[in-house]
């Protein structure tokens, strides 16, 4: 288990994190989320010890990460893929962090193996790939065996069927009843992979939740419909003040004739009843789920410290709407059909990425054999 207590912490005169404080259990994958600048490797490298806070603490298993007698048994972290020294081959890298950890060296092989990095452990590390030099990471961060990982953006620089791996790893490590906190800009992949959700921005914690209540929370339902009559839709809306039809950008999945709406505050299984007794032909009819990234950027889009301007001749992006937004569209029956009233790690598989098949264990582990070229 990892805890941060009121961890604060100021550089010069910019305060970095204010009074931040969640735990990562074990048994779960914790995602750590924030724009760029919003304290997340700041909060990890304090729970590491290499940052001492101004006040507040941070304990692995109830204890400081400087009293722990076995760290690397404590604690997997990979905080930086290009950390090993660059002279070094990846080998003696992890043998000489075995060695000083009393690591067998045996484990060295083991990890070696499962990262799929086998085939280049004699190269120095400095001509590693930024792909390979998080593998060596990972396989240094694994080396102990140990009973958390911290791991910040670990999928850098894999391709897709590394981050898979990633992935799998991590949801592992938590099966196994290890604490495993993880953080990553892929959405996507916290969305598969994590429990529980810690929000930061601006140093301050904004959020601690599960990630279907987050989603939830932060982002309102919407129904998605292509119709041909778009005047008989809009009659249909026009006594609910409270429901909004605007025009939607149509994707490769929408039908190709008809237009294509957005409808946020109706109801589903209301709506439908209402469209049935107008008789509105519809070609789509559905009910959109808000993603992970959706609620995130709903959240966190005023906390960024490095803004992006518009792309030139591109429409504002809208990121959802405000999570008081509800379905509140209560039809009635229509006066009449026309217009109705309210209602293992993979193998590297060329010289600059990777890929392969997970390993379905760690300690009690089948290595995982690279079976194609590593990455240069």
């Amino acid at each position: 288990m990892i805890e941060i207590q009121h961890i604060s912490k100021r550089f010069g005169g910019k305060q970095v994190l204010n009074d931040v404080s969640f735990m990562a259990e074990d048994g779960k994958v914790t995602g750590f989320l924030g724009p760029n600048g919003a304290g997340k490797s700041t909060t990890m490298r304090a729970a590491l010890g290499l940052i001492t806070p101004d006040s507040g603490r941070a304990l692995i298993d109830g204890k400081p990460f400087a009293s722990i007698k076995a760290p690397m048994a404590a604690v997997g972290a990979v905080l930086d893929a290009k950390s090993a020294h660059k002279g070094r081959s990846a080998y003696a890298h992890l043998k000489a962090l075995a060695q000083t950890n009393g690591i067998p060296a045996s484990r060295v092989d083991e990890v070696i193996d499962l990262t799929g990095i086998g085939s280049v452990k004699k190269r120095r590390a400095g001509a590693f790939s930024l792909g390979m030099s998080q593998r060596l990471s990972i396989a240094a961060a694994l080396l102990g065996d140990p009973r958390n990982l911290v791991l910040d953006e670990p999928v850098n620089g894999l391709d897709p069927e590394g981050v898979k791996w990633v992935r799998e790893l991590c949801r592992f490590y938590a099966g196994q009843g290890r604490a495993v906190l993880l953080s990553s800009h892929l959405m996507s992949e916290v969305a598969l992979t994590a429990d529980n959700l810690v929000i930061i921005g601006q140093g301050r914690i904004l959020e601690t939740t599960t990630v279907s209540h987050f989603v939830a929370e932060h982002s309102a339902h919407a129904l998605r419909v292509a119709t041909p009559e778009p005047g008989k839709l809009r009659a249909i809306f026009a006594s609910a003040p409270q429901v909004r039809i605007e025009p939607a950008e149509r994707n490769a999945s929408d039908p190709a004739n008809g237009e294509v709406f957005r409808i946020a505050g109706a109801d589903l299984e209301a709506a439908a009843r209402v469209f049935a007794q107008a008789q509105l032909i519809t070609y789509e009819f559905i009910e959109e789920h808000a993603s992970l990234e959706d609620a995130y950027m709903t959240l966190t889009h005023s906390q960024v410290q490095y803004a992006n301007r518009e792309v030139p001749g591109q429409r504002p992006i809208q990121y959802g709407l405000p999570a008081s937004v509800e379905p509140s569209f209560a039809p009635t029956a229509p006066a009449a059909p026309a217009a109705p009233a309210v209602p293992a790690a993979p193998a590297p598989s060329s010289p600059t990425d990777e890929p392969t098949q997970p390993s379905q264990t760690v300690q009690t582990m089948q290595p995982v054999q690279p079976t194609k070229e590593s990455d240069r």
